[in-house]
């Protein structure tokens, strides 16, 4: 699917665009077979005269909040509560709540999560699924069962969110010459594969299991609650759905992502359990909503595809540069060997942010996939173990140059890709845009400017071309042939 933009001498593949390396798609291990006890009562109206909850909300959100009352999640202690925030569904503060204060806990039995799929009356059937397959197929059939214990909390789930997974093909046309919009598709094709699979292999054979028809529709539907709401840093989780937590929404100003806990506690009047327990990052007075920090190293990119929004951070501005040792290449094998040796592979990638240094290893990289001519005498096996600390050092001027001047015109090319200049997204960012328009203006006039960033900084290093000690020369100083000012010493300077 990577289409390569530039290649070098001796055929060796540079750049090409990232697709696979950016998807993380839940490919987390299936946790042990545990089994679940769910404390169902139906909703009293000796309960519901109890549940404090604002009356302007939607019957959907007060039914939600009546359940969880009955479920003894809240109680007129709790001191959040859902509300209408511009983000659409989220946490509101009952009262001041100090920084670090717990504000929620959601017992295990509510939680969604591959043990719940194992512990159903399709765990058998899901047991060989991916985890994150086998929790999207539990949603939907989760979502069309009238005794489902989450159908209150179905109900508030939204159809669809900004990210991208949804976009029409007009507003996906805005993100032409974007990495995002080539990871988007990448993502779609991917999940369709995988719809179409399941429903082959497990949907169709086990009719009497899911009576209800599940579309494709209903499977991004799924993919997208996991890739938007999924927790997946607990201790003993790695892909869990949380009803009530997941109400809780992003913010720039909370820079920690220690909010989240697995304790063990009392999760009922009678019983015990594990809980989710979650803490406000930040101090925040009644009436305020509560936010957490849902992950610092995502790209603005990551933030679209997973959410639907984009900071207006310019940190999160990010282009990855995609490296590859071509097949073709004469030194294919040796190059090969010296990557993995150092930690890399065929292809590597490289994450670059706006106003960030180059990622370490991208020059040493660099530098192996350009080497060639006389300089490949570094590629013997001699200077196997050293050659590394060689390539983080300018090897020749001719490497130093062919890399320069490669990356320049793969940097050009790929601003000629985009349909609009960073000017004309400035201006459109003036005006008041749609949620999906602006989310795609950032994402290009951002990529642009870490484009226009790269070709600078290696454009700069080109003008220092005559001014940088190269492997020769730093050869020759530690054998004590050369002068501090590079000058040849004794009767060595007449043959070179």
């Amino acid at each position: 699917m990577a289409s390569s933009i530039f290649s070098v001498l001796q055929g060796s593949a540079f750049l090409s665009s990232p697709i696979s390396h950016k998807i993380n798609l839940f490919t987390f291990p299936m946790p042990p077979k545990t089994p679940l006890v769910h404390l169902r009562k139906p909703l009293s109206a000796k309960s519901l005269a109890s549940v404090e909850i604002d009356a302007t909300l939607s019957p959907a959100i007060q039914t939600f909040w009546q359940w969880l009352w009955e479920e003894g999640v809240i109680s007129s202690k709790t001191p959040v509560e859902p509300g209408v925030v511009p983000e659409g569904l989220g946490l509101i503060a009952r009262r001041d709540i100090s920084r670090n204060e717990v504000v929620l806990q959601v017992p295990k039995r509510l939680w969604i999560n591959p043990d719940a799929v194992a512990a159903s009356e399709i765990g058998n059937v899901c047991s060989g699924l991916k985890p994150w397959v086998s929790v999207a197929l539990f949603l939907i059939r989760e979502r069309s069962r009238d005794e489902s214990v989450w159908k209150h909390y179905f109900k508030i789930l939204p159809e669809v969110t900004d990210s991208t997974i949804y976009w029409s093909e007009e507003e996906l046309s805005e993100l032409q010459g974007t990495q995002l919009l080539n990871t988007t598709l990448a993502v779609k094709e991917y999940v369709q594969n995988e719809f179409l699979k399941l429903e082959e292999e497990i949907i169709l054979p086990n009719k009497k299991l899911f009576p209800s028809h599940i579309t494709r529709d209903d499977f991004f539907w799924a993919f997208g609650i996991l890739r938007s709401r999924a927790f997946s840093r607990l201790r003993n989780e790695n892909l869990v759905v949380i009803p009530l937590a997941d109400l809780i929404n992003h913010s720039v100003r909370v820079t920690t992502e220690d909010h989240a806990y697995e304790i063990k506690g009392a999760a009922g009047l009678f019983s015990w359990d594990y809980l989710f327990s979650l803490r406000s990052p930040l101090s925040v007075k009644a009436g305020e909503q509560i936010f957490i920090q849902y992950d610092l190293k995502k790209s603005n990119a990551e933030l679209a595809l997973d959410y639907g929004f984009v900071e207006l951070n310019s940190n999160r501005n990010s282009y990855t540069l995609t490296l590859q040792i071509s097949e073709s290449d004469p030194f294919y094998d040796d190059k090969l060997d010296i990557a993995e040796s150092n930690g890399f592979g065929e292809t590597a990638y490289f994450d670059i942010f706006v106003d960030r240094p180059l990622p370490p290893g991208l020059l040493p990289y660099l530098r192996l996939v350009a080497l060639g001519g006389t300089d490949a005498f570094l590629l013997e096996s001699i200077f196997r173990n050293s050659v590394w600390g060689h390539l983080e050092l300018p090897v020749s001027r001719d490497n130093e140059e062919l890399i320069c001047r490669v990356v320049q015109d793969a940097c050009k090319s790929a601003l000629a890709g985009y349909h609009t200049t960073i000017e004309e997204d400035e201006k459109l960012k003036e005006q008041k845009l749609d949620s999906r328009l602006a989310i795609a203006v950032g994402i290009r006039e951002g990529e642009k400017k870490v484009l226009q960033q790269i070709e600078g900084i290696f454009k700069e290093k080109e003008l220092e071309l005559d001014l940088l000690e190269y492997y020769q020369e730093r050869r020759l100083k530690d054998l004590g042939l050369s002068g501090e000012n590079g000058d040849i010493l004794g009767d060595l300077g007449k043959f070179m």
